[in-house]
């Protein structure tokens, strides 16, 4: 009898399948009922013609709630939760799934559903679902790529990938050769903008944007909606990736991201994303250069919107913030505050089921989305669907999405200006003194963070559809750094006590090579690391390894066959984090070849006024090892009563133009450099020491084969 996780990972396996093949690693086969097959399946025995003994599942008989919505989208449409009516359809079906009264209940009904919906829209559903049920959220969910990694490789993977499958079915024992997808498949450097596809295309980063948004869906009950801080997160993730974009900008000599701000403007920026859906047998549409935002209205999906909706919206949100008040429902004033302002901004810009006012507000920001991402056919007249621009899994991935962001960005920006800067009294942390603070990376200079390339693996065998089973890897190419390690020394002139300690990295120059002021450079700060530390009387030394950031998710969350138990002890179950976090190897920006000039920021902060009184204490059951940076702490408030983003989240006050003036004691920075070498590592490469800490860099037979595998250089 297979147990409970196995039962529930399986329903996600191979998602284009009829659900009585086998599933999962032990071949599970669900006994369904004939009221939950198609016409032409019933009455033919199907589960006991596929299925083996003792590897099938039975279900208990269960009379379904009405799930007429979500059933009208077909099993070959696509889904965007973008799009009002697919939202709509997802949160009935996360209602049905959380109403589901046990677990045997809960697998019967997403059986059926499995069956029988469309699987873009039961994979999202079913997850949100199984993070937030009681008996099911300590469910660890593999990554999106398991099971649709079209959605994040390569078009010319999967017919080279079924015939490996094929090759390893007939003759048993043969080696299965990695695919190799080279880093430039999506543009030639004739595009300037492709400098930084690295970054954009990365599949750790757009799995975090698809996983983010699955931990706080805008669209559902309301328990599952409105969690702590969510409006303010959706700020600060946000406000990060932009800040986090600009800097590899700067790393590849290209200028910070311009907002969208005239949407009746041809876009120069074009995309052609080379990437097949294997759920409705199509290309994703391509976006060429110059094309201009049209007026949507497509019954297909339910769309009807103009240009000038979103520019209304746009103009609403812009005044909101210039008045400092949101009109609600009722009419009534609600006051921007400090506390609770951004929050409140943030849902209302994301419009959740949560916004003060959807109706005045609108939904700018995924229509938004939306316009965007159907540009190429804005009235289906040519029966096209939607572009990457209109996916969670893949928007990241076009560069138009940081020109919105931008733009989205700067209203948060522009609330953010409004409020009054903080005094060196409120910065300070009074009789702790931070003296220095250095990073040491084994064979790197100190105060240099090295980056390079490395190859990683990626099993497509659940994402295989029909068929042979057994592992078929995909091999790409990524970011990757030397791990490294903080070393900051601290004089505390009082009692023993607690502080929070807050580590941020920025350039030091502009795109002009000019220094930065501070009001330009504080939305450059990315963060890297926040941890709480307990400070004895006098001098104070912290290391802190950058494996340890509670910013990031393990490499191997990213990069790991989950056949494999032998990565570390105790298999999955030893990976207890909650899987929503920034991917470990796009930790430091990329930097160049010569060094690039950056500074490196510590703030301490008293943890007394830090510290939030949790009703569900970390170390209960339902607990996990966060990267709480941008996804808070799983059933818990988030766990940092400053605001998202301090001390960098306000202009400075009178009289600081540079981050120099900005210091008090309890600061400091440091010049470093982000020195970036043309190699490629290859899979297996120790990127870690025996302790976690700093590793070996790859030595020179890997770099060799480094050489010959980089394709166009990228310096």
């Amino acid at each position: 009898m297979a147990d409970t996780t196995k039962k529930l990972l399986a329903l996600l396996d191979r998602p284009n399948e009829p659900l009585f093949l086998p599933k999962g690693d032990d071949n599970l086969t669900f006994n369904l009922p004939d009221d939950y097959l198609e016409n032409r399946y019933k009455n033919m025995n199907v589960t006991d013609r596929f299925g083996s003994k003792g590897n099938t599942v039975n279900l208990k008989p269960l009379t379904l709630p009405n799930l007429d919505l979500p059933l009208r989208l077909k099993k070959t449409d696509s889904f965007s939760l973008f799009v009002p009516l697919h939202r709509e359809m997802a949160a009935r079906l996360i209602e049905v799934f959380l109403g589901m009264r046990g677990i045997e209940d809960f697998i019967s009904c997403a059986a059926f559903c499995r069956q029988n919906m469309n699987p873009l829209l039961f994979n999202y559903a079913y997850s949100v679902a199984i993070l937030n049920r009681d008996d099911t959220k300590n469910v660890n969910l593999p990554p999106l790529y398991e099971f649709f990694p079209d959605k994040f490789l390569s078009h010319g993977v999967f017919s080279r990938a079924r015939q490996e499958a094929n090759i390893n079915a007939v003759v048993p024992g043969i080696d299965s050769q990695p695919i190799e997808i080279p880093l430039d498949y999506t543009a030639s450097d004739l595009d300037e903008e492709h400098r930084v596809a690295y970054f954009r295309e990365d599949v750790g980063i757009n799995l975090h944007h698809w996983h983010w948004h699955l931990v706080y869906p805008f669209l559902g009950p309301r328990r599952v909606v409105a969690k702590d801080r969510r409006g303010e997160l959706f700020y600060y993730m946000h406000q990060q990736i932009m800040a986090r974009y600009n800097f590899e900008r700067l790393c590849n000599k290209l200028p910070r991201t311009k907002k969208l701000i005239d949407l009746r403007q041809p876009i120069p920026e074009a995309y052609f994303p080379k990437l097949d859906s294997l759920t409705s047998s199509r290309a994703w549409a391509a976006r060429p250069p110059n094309i201009t935002l049209q007026d949507i209205h497509r019954e297909f999906e339910q769309l009807n919107f103009d240009i000038q909706d979103l520019e209304r919206w746009r103009d609403r949100l812009y005044e909101a913030v210039s008045t400092g008040r949101i009109e609600d429902q009722q009419g009534g004033n609600v006051v921007l505050t400090e506390a609770k302002g951004i929050d409140d901004l943030g849902n209302l810009i994301e419009a959740s089921s949560i916004s003060l006012n959807r109706n005045l507000y609108g939904d700018m920001h995924n229509l938004g989305h939306v316009a965007i991402g159907l540009v190429h056919d804005p009235d289906f007249k040519f029966l096209e669907t939607f572009s990457v621009m209109a996916d969670n899994a893949t928007a990241m991935r076009d560069p138009i999405f940081y020109r919105w962001h931008a733009l989205v960005d700067d209203i948060f920006q522009k609330y953010k200006q409004t409020l009054t800067p903080y005094s060196a009294q409120q910065l300070d942390f009074n009789g702790i003194r931070v003296a220095s603070i250095e990073v040491n990376s084994q064979n790197s200079p100190r105060n240099q963070f090295s980056t390079y390339w490395q190859q990683s693996d990626i099993n497509l065998t659940r994402g295989m559809d029909f068929a042979p089973r057994g592992n078929v890897f995909a091999r790409v190419q990524h970011l990757q750094h030397q791990p490294f390690e903080y070393k900051i020394q601290v004089m505390n002139n009082g009692q023993p006590r607690q502080g929070t300690v807050r580590i941020f990295l920025s350039p030091k120059f502009d795109e002009r090579g000019i220094p930065f002021v501070f009001n330009d450079q504080r939305k450059m700060m990315i963060e890297l690391d926040r941890f709480e530390h307990n400070f004895q009387s006098k001098s104070n030394t912290i290391t802190r390894r950058s494996r340890q950031s509670r910013l990031v998710i393990p490499f191997e969350r990213v990069f790991r066959d989950l056949n494999d138990t032998s990565a570390t002890p105790g298999g999955l179950d030893a990976f207890n984090f909650c899987g929503c976090g920034w991917p470990e190897h796009m930790m430091i920006p990329k930097g160049n070849a010569e060094g690039m000039p950056a500074t490196l920021f510590v703030i301490i902060t008293n943890f007394q006024d830090d510290r939030v009184n949790q009703d569900n204490p970390r170390g209960s059951a339902n607990a996990c090892e966060p990267a709480m940076v941008f996804c808070g702490v799983k059933d818990q408030r988030y766990p940092d009563a400053k605001p998202m983003g301090y001390p960098f989240d306000r202009l400075g006050r009178s009289g600081v133009d540079t981050l120099r003036d900005f210091l008090t004691p309890n600061m400091f920075t440091q010049d470093v450099t982000i020195k970036f070498t043309n190699i490629v590592a290859p899979p297996g490469a120790s990127t870690r020491g025996a302790s976690g800490g700093a590793a070996q860099p790859p030595n020179k037979a890997q770099q060799n084969k480094g050489q010959q595998n980089k394709g166009r250089p990228r310096n």
